[in-house]
């Protein structure tokens, strides 16, 4: 099918939910895109943060055709060998005690919020506790999801949405402190924000967050649907930190493109918060997605990605920050490992964007002012050169 003919039958039956641009991806080599018209781009998008490996990788997709001859979905009444391998890399790569397997993001979100207030039951019997979530976050558009998501344009149209969820100021203690009432069970923020703008936290805050968590006895929980599985320099963002949350949601590069997130509890969580009954998920573990998730610790531990992204990290700093020295409309560059942001002044993102793929660059937005470079984690050198110069001409 041609280009045209794709966005028409798309826009005909599909509901306008997005603002898609006028391009068709038809497939994709390393950290390279190719449309229906084989023109080729150079991807800074990932997939929004997705495609940690690249495309095309040999062995993932060997694993994934095996899995597809086995064994593609049972349900969680019973067993599974992906599970349970991926359950243990899982885990183990974050030292916490219990997983569940989501199909999303925002489900992880959900669970998260779900496995909080169990907790706050169990602990004293109240239904009416309340969160506290962070202005200029987003944590997935599901209605839980959106409730903790500090942005009222998102919320608006849906209301009302589920209670008792209090919003401080991210990277502003004080802010937090003030919000803290004796129904207070839990804090929900992104470790790295993404959405609202490329907003790293701060040591200092999250670390006096984790503290007030544990003298009000409220779980922390930390986002790291798009920060996580190696994007900072770290397989967790967290682990920068040296802060453990009691729960932590993940999803994106977790599968490298298969439909996966996933929600994991530390032993206090996990010992006291939801039991059988309480939570489900039909496709959620399912050996497909299971088996995508356990190849990919595979090949990150493999190909020392997390490595990877920490010795190339300077040299993309670097680069983005003589971007911004050189160019006025630039303010300022944002962000940690390869979730970096460009911060723009008196031009509009969208049109910058746009051109970019002009260019054969993909590159997409965070918030209303800031270029989102979120790259496959395999780039190198001559990649962010060219991803420079790329973006260069599109201005």
């Amino acid at each position: 099918m041609k280009t045209e003919d794709i966005m028409q039958e798309t826009d005909e039956y599909v509901l306008h939910t997005y603002n898609r641009f006028p391009v068709a991806f038809d497939r994709g080599e390393g950290v390279h895109l190719y449309d229906t018209d084989g023109k080729e781009y150079l991807d800074f998008a990932a997939g929004i943060a997705v495609f940690g490996l690249g495309y095309g990788n040999r062995e993932y997709n060997d694993a994934l055709k095996d899995q597809i001859d086995r064994i593609i979905h049972t349900s969680n009444l019973y067993y599974n060998v992906p599970m349970a391998e991926a359950a243990r890399k899982v885990v183990q790569s974050c030292g916490m005690s219990k997983v569940f397997f989501t199909n999303s993001g925002t489900e992880a979100i959900e669970g998260a919020i779900k496995a909080a207030r169990k907790y706050a039951w169990l602990r004293d019997g109240s239904s009416d506790h309340e969160i506290i979530a962070m202005k200029h976050s987003f944590h997935g558009r599901s209605l839980g999801a959106l409730s903790v998501t500090g942005n009222t344009s998102y919320q608006e149209p849906f209301k009302p949405l589920i209670g008792g969820i209090r919003f401080a100021e991210f990277n502003n203690l004080k802010s937090v402190e003030e919000n803290i009432s004796s129904k207070t069970c839990a804090v929900i923020m992104e470790t790295v924000q993404g959405e609202g703008g490329i907003y790293p936290a701060e040591r200092e805050f999250l670390r006096g967050v984790r503290k007030l968590c544990d003298e009000h006895d409220m779980l922390l929980i930390l986002d790291e649907i798009q920060c996580g599985m190696g994007r900072t320099g770290s397989l967790w963002a967290w682990q920068e930190y040296g802060v453990q949350p009691d729960i932590m949601t993940c999803a994106k590069a977790l599968g490298c493109g298969v439909p996966v997130g996933c929600f994991v509890l530390n032993e206090k969580a996990a010992a006291r918060s939801l039991v059988p009954g309480d939570h489900g998920s039909t496709y959620g573990g399912n050996p497909l997605a299971t088996r995508a998730v356990s190849t990919v610790f595979d090949l990150f531990e493999k190909n020392h990605i997390v490595d990877h992204v920490k010795e190339l990290t300077p040299y993309l700093e670097q680069k983005l920050d003589e971007l911004v020295a050189k160019h006025d409309f630039l303010a300022a560059r944002r962000g940690r490992g390869f979730m970096q942001g460009l911060v723009v002044t008196g031009r509009l993102v969208g049109e910058i964007i746009g051109n970019a793929l002009k260019h054969g660059l993909v590159v997409i937005s965070a918030g209303s002012d800031v270029i989102r470079l979120v790259p496959p984690l395999i780039i190198e050198k001559e990649d962010i050169d060219e991803m420079i110069r790329r973006l260069e001409a599109s201005f």
